[in-house]
């Protein structure tokens, strides 16, 4: 049996014991008259009144994938391209059912689309700045809003838990997280030792050809927060912190190289999803600068798939990917 069969055998399991008591933080469960069929959440956009056990859940953003993998009521959602590969079978079975009322941008919510699905929660998942680009009244016409959004690239393991809750379904978060911290924590084990005395720097995947830079990533960003599970070390900061994601990562041109990253004992840098460099990557692995940085010569870099989890399930793909990458520490 798979990590992730395993856990979903457990989810069954918790959530039968949570049916018969307390919800999740404390509400109060429906009663059979109806008394307690509501309760106040504490999302971004404030205090709000939703179901306890919704009906018919719309999820957009972040919101997506988990409420997915903790089968609650979906009638619709938004695209989620970034995650497909990270899906199981099952999971993208759901995904390519669903219908879909927002594209990938939150600009791009289908208002129309939202209303026919007849909602009775609407789980708004994408950072709070971008609450902007939603018509926020338009959709508080049609049921209750939870706007439950990512301040930091690393916040999603409490995003997550906080959506699964507003959905009702909080026993499977429970199991999926327990999940990812064992093998976490096997890994930490296994790699800890051998990681901890080395100092590493992250290429990620959004850097610009076209303008001349490179994507660096530190703690705490997508390339980076679920290696530092396992003991990997990120050093550095931003030169300047600019909100968000911008607090974690930074676009030097590519003439900022050595400086950059000239102090990495070792160096990790993101896949694409069929296990490729995508452009801007391979625009600076074929650079000399790259050839010529300490860590390259050393041969301690380290390729890593699947970084952008943003789930508990879908980051026990990224440990998968972090075990076969930092294998060969192993050999040495």
């Amino acid at each position: 049996m798979s990590v992730r069969q395993h856990w979903r055998l457990a989810a069954a399991a918790l959530a039968l014991a949570v049916a018969t008591g307390c919800g999740a933080d404390g509400a109060e469960p429906a009663t059979s008259d109806g008394a307690s069929d509501t309760r106040v959440f504490s999302a971004d956009n404030g205090e709000i009144d939703i179901p306890v056990a919704p009906e018919r859940v719309v999820a957009t953003g972040y919101a997506v994938p988990v409420l997915i993998e903790a089968d609650a009521a979906l009638v619709g959602i938004s695209t989620w391209k970034r995650g497909l590969t990270m899906m199981t079978g099952q999971d993208r079975a759901t995904y390519d059912r669903l219908p879909k009322v927002a594209g990938e941008l939150a600009a791009e919510t289908n208002y129309e689309a939202i209303a026919a699905a007849k909602p009775d929660l609407i789980v708004i998942g994408v950072p709070k700045p971008v609450l902007g680009d939603i018509d926020m009244k338009r959709l508080e016409s049609i049921a209750p809003v939870v706007a439950i959004g990512p301040k930091l690239p690393d916040a999603w393991r409490e995003v997550s838990r906080k959506q699964v809750d507003a959905a009702g379904r909080a026993a499977h978060f429970e199991a999926t997280r327990t999940a990812y911290e064992k093998k976490a924590g096997e890994l930490k084990a296994r790699y800890g030792d051998v990681l901890g005395r080395l100092k590493f720097g992250h290429l990620g995947a959004y850097g610009e050809v076209a303008k001349g830079n490179f994507h660096r990533e530190f703690a705490g960003s997508w390339g980076t927060n679920i290696a530092q599970d396992v003991g990997v070390n990120y050093y550095g900061q931003v030169k300047a912190k600019g909100g968000g994601a911008l607090d974690v990562t930074e676009y030097p041109a590519l003439e900022e190289l050595p400086e950059s990253l000239g102090e990495a004992d070792a160096i990790t840098y993101t896949l694409e999803a069929d296990g490729s460099p995508g452009e801007a990557v391979q625009h600076v692995l074929d650079s000399a600068l790259w050839k010529n940085l300490p860590a390259v010569k050393a041969g301690r870099v380290f390729p890593l798939a699947h970084t952008e989890a943003s789930t508990y399930e879908s980051a026990l793909t990224t440990l998968e990917a972090l075990d076969k990458a930092f294998a060969p520490l192993l050999a040495r």
